[in-house]
């Protein structure tokens, strides 16, 4: 169905744009579906273009071929349209209805039931009614959306390896993961508001596999691990956050529904916003074998880890592809209890 649907616009665009003339004409457009079917689309003022592009095409293919197939209609001719500010409601009828003439126009006579039925004494009728959504200022769409990437943290500008700190993180396999729950709102041509709320993961895994944190009244330390004949595989510090954010965004793709990386864009967008977070969850995980046995150390404390995280986030996306990166503005250990580090992050948005 949405192959269907961009062909159409493909074939639209494409016609409008090879039409030379300077006066204004009829462009039609006919695109051949299945074995026997075809969709035909007379365009008389090529300013609709606009308009078309933001129509839910796969919503009314849907629509139409649903109510045909219950009413088992060969053929419909439009016969009443009712404009509204955000919406076209089209209402559609079977060729050959006594409520209409050859030409579609209405017949006097006959009695509407509630439910859209007329009958004329002899034949009842059903009318067919799509309602087509055009551009809808202020309309929000939601959307599920997963944040992958990579989290590390700063010190005044230096990341913690520099200074070969205990703490220090590896990048690769210190992964974030987010899952949003996404509403966009057009307020403009191409410019959207995207408030969200949603679940965020950090793991910090450290340089040093035998990294042991322990929490105790003067804070938090990290030291090395002293267990008699163990092989150390991994250490790590988890949190997890309920978070919300707030991105205004400009998308010159003009969209309406956020676009994902599997749709494709075709034009480049950037926001930035606030975000914040509680933290619900944190521990601390220690995994490493002794005499061929594995053994798995997992503490659950606040290891002195503020329970709110802040800051700003940056989206920018072109064509296929949407980035995210994610700056904490507090700091990530409660004030003298921990290192002075501030948080980041970075990936794909899917």
């Amino acid at each position: 169905m949405k192959t269907t649907a961009v062909c159409i616009l493909a074939c639209i665009l494409s016609a409008v744009a090879q039409a030379q003339a300077p006066e204004q004409k009829n462009d039609t457009i006919i695109v051949e579906l299945a074995r026997t079917s075809r969709v035909i689309f007379t365009i008389r003022d090529r300013s609709d273009i606009q308009q078309l592009k933001h129509y839910n095409f796969n919503q009314l293919f849907h629509d139409v071929l649903t109510k045909l197939e219950a009413n088992d209609t060969s053929a419909l001719v439009r016969n009443d349209t009712a404009h509204s500010t955000d919406s076209e409601e089209v209402y559609w009828t079977r060729k050959g209805d006594s409520r209409y003439d050859e030409n579609g126009n209405p017949r006097e006579g006959g009695t509407y039931s509630d439910g859209g039925s007329y009958s004329d004494g002899e034949h009842e009728h059903v009318d067919i009614h799509i309602d087509v959504h055009g551009r809808r200022w202020g309309r929000t769409w939601q959307s599920t959306n997963f944040d992958v990437g990579i989290n590390n943290y700063m010190s005044d500008g230096s990341f913690s390896d520099a200074s070969n700190e205990k703490y220090a993180v590896r990048p690769w396999g210190s992964w974030y993961v987010g899952v949003w729950s996404t509403q966009r709102s057009r307020v403009g041509r191409n410019f959207f508001l995207e408030w969200a709320l949603g679940l965020s993961w950090y793991n910090f895994k450290f340089q040093d596999d035998d990294v042991l944190i322990t929490e105790t009244d003067d804070g938090v330390t990290f030291t090395a691990a002293d267990i008699p004949d163990a092989t150390y595989k991994k250490s790590k510090l988890s949190a997890s956050y309920i978070m919300a954010s707030f991105i205004p965004m400009i998308d010159l793709d003009d969209n309406d529904q956020r676009t994902r990386v599997w749709e494709g864009g075709s034009a480049f967008r950037i926001g930035i916003g606030p975000y914040i977070g509680y933290r619900i969850g944190s521990h601390s995980k220690l995994v490493y074998s002794v005499d061929g046995d594995r053994e798995k150390d997992k503490e659950r404390n606040n290891f002195y880890l503020n329970n709110l995280r802040y800051g700003a986030r940056l989206q920018i996306g072109f064509h296929s592809t949407d980035l995210f990166f994610n700056y904490d503005i507090n700091k990530l250990f409660t004030d003298g209890k921990g290192p002075d580090l501030n948080a980041f992050s970075f990936g794909v948005i899917f």
